[in-house]
């Protein structure tokens, strides 16, 4: 017998398997599973079937098993008594009882428009003026109106979003936009002791608005969820008189041709024509929209531009005016209204604000004639400089110190001017 080569081909069998699976294994990717390293096969191409009228096609569908040169069986469709979800196939949209031949343009809570406000402006009809009126910042600059050690206790509440909420170095901004926001909506209902008008209202999240509306020849829309919803039981009171009011009706809407106002909309062809919703039942005890809260970067899949979410704030509150207009009014395009709807709005990514308060002035959208409707927008203001919790040191300087830094007390009495809007 043979022993000593047959030890020597035993001893080296391990390192033979492991010289032939080198060779063989796939390059491991570690960005991914060891499943997805592989290269998958291409799908093959789908035949195209071809029908000849007056031919029979011949298949093996009689003899219950495959033929080679026989086609496959076309069998009809499996109709089961009962109704299952699982095997639910929608009909062709053509089919569909919903569906319009004239396509609607549709703006929901992640939609960017390209021209930001000016494109807002042309969709709903209305005039610009920048700033908020003094009457209306009047409310928080009074020293009756304000918060006990109001400026201390924003900042505490900024130190709480910023550093206090979290273990984390720096906390995302969805976490501490929306703790920012929560905390200063509580400091401004702290005044309800002092304004029992405050406790006739409402905070709502996650409520669905539908509203339609013609302008030309094209239907437009404004559906979804946007941010929180403050609703009170009262009407906000308008800010401009008939006058003014009237006055709009020479004021030229701004057009950014080339560009189409349908821009970045998206396009659908399933609607109801004409379908108004605020979102809540007709015995809601708090039907009236006060003010909508919007927090940029709390969705991190849909980034905002402050032009964009001051037009994503116009529009939703000409949807809600709208909405409660086709309630109190009716369907039938009022050219104007006897009594304007007015609600605010205020955008916010956890450090710049955007204030602003839509006045909806008519209902007849059709043209770019007659009474305009009327926005007042305050743009950019910071409620402080930065926030951060080691300091920013070069070349042994200290440019940006730690904690809050640059705090504006102006900018949260602007917030709480519009808060206590309607109840003082």
């Amino acid at each position: 017998m043979i022993t000593g080569p047959t030890q020597r081909l035993k001893s080296a069998a391990p390192l033979l398997k492991a010289l032939r699976l080198l060779g063989v294994r796939p390059r491991r990717h570690l960005n991914v599973s060891g499943r997805l390293a592989g290269k998958a096969a291409p799908r093959p191409r789908p035949r195209s079937k071809v029908d000849i009228p007056g031919l029979e096609t011949v298949s093996y569908g009689d003899r219950m098993h495959y033929v080679p040169g026989l086609s496959k069986p076309v069998y009809p469709r499996w109709e089961m008594g009962h109704r299952d979800p699982r095997f639910y196939a929608s009909p062709p949209h053509r089919d569909m009882a919903l569906h319009q031949d004239r396509p609607c343009f549709v703006f929901h809570q992640r939609t960017r428009v390209l021209e930001g406000v000016r494109q807002a402006l042309w969709l709903t009809k209305t005039k610009l003026t920048a700033g908020l009126p003094p009457q209306l910042l009047s409310l928080g600059d009074s020293s009756a109106n304000q918060v006990a050690d109001q400026d201390e206790r924003v900042q505490n509440a900024i130190n709480h979003a910023r550093f206090w909420d979290t273990t984390e170095r720096e906390p995302p901004k969805e976490n501490y936009c929306s703790t920012l926001l929560h905390n200063l909506l509580q400091l401004c209902s702290s005044l309800q002791a002092s304004q029992p008008a405050l406790g006739k209202r409402m905070l709502a999240e996650k409520y669905s608005l539908t509203a339609s509306w013609c302008r030309g020849e094209d239907v437009f829309q404004v559906r979804g969820q946007n941010g929180l919803l403050l609703s009170s039981a009262a009407p906000l009171p308008p800010l401009a008189d008939r006058q003014e009011v009237e006055e709009t009706e020479s004021h030229v809407l701004e057009t950014f041709y080339p560009v189409s106002p349908t821009i970045d909309l998206q396009t659908i062809n399933l609607y109801t024509p004409e379908h108004m919703s605020t979102g809540f039942r007709s015995d809601y005890p708090y039907p009236h929209a006060h003010t909508l809260y919007f927090l940029e970067g709390v969705d991190r899949r849909c980034r905002f531009r402050p032009p964009q979410l001051r037009a994503k704030m116009i529009m939703f509150c000409f949807a809600n005016a709208l909405a409660r207009a086709h309630t109190l009014y009716g369907g039938a395009p009022q050219g104007v209204l006897e009594q304007p709807v007015s609600v605010q709005a205020v955008g916010t990514d956890g450090q710049t604000f955007q204030f602003a308060f839509f006045q909806l002035n008519t209902t007849d959208l059709h043209n770019d004639h007659g009474v305009k409707n009327q926005v007042w927008l305050e743009e950019d203001v910071p409620l402080y400089d930065s926030a951060r919790l080691c300091p920013l040191i070069k070349r042994k300087q200290v440019l940006v110190p730690a904690g809050v830094v640059g705090y504006q007390p102006e900018t949260f009495r602007k917030f709480l001017s519009l808060y206590l809007h309607g109840a003082v």
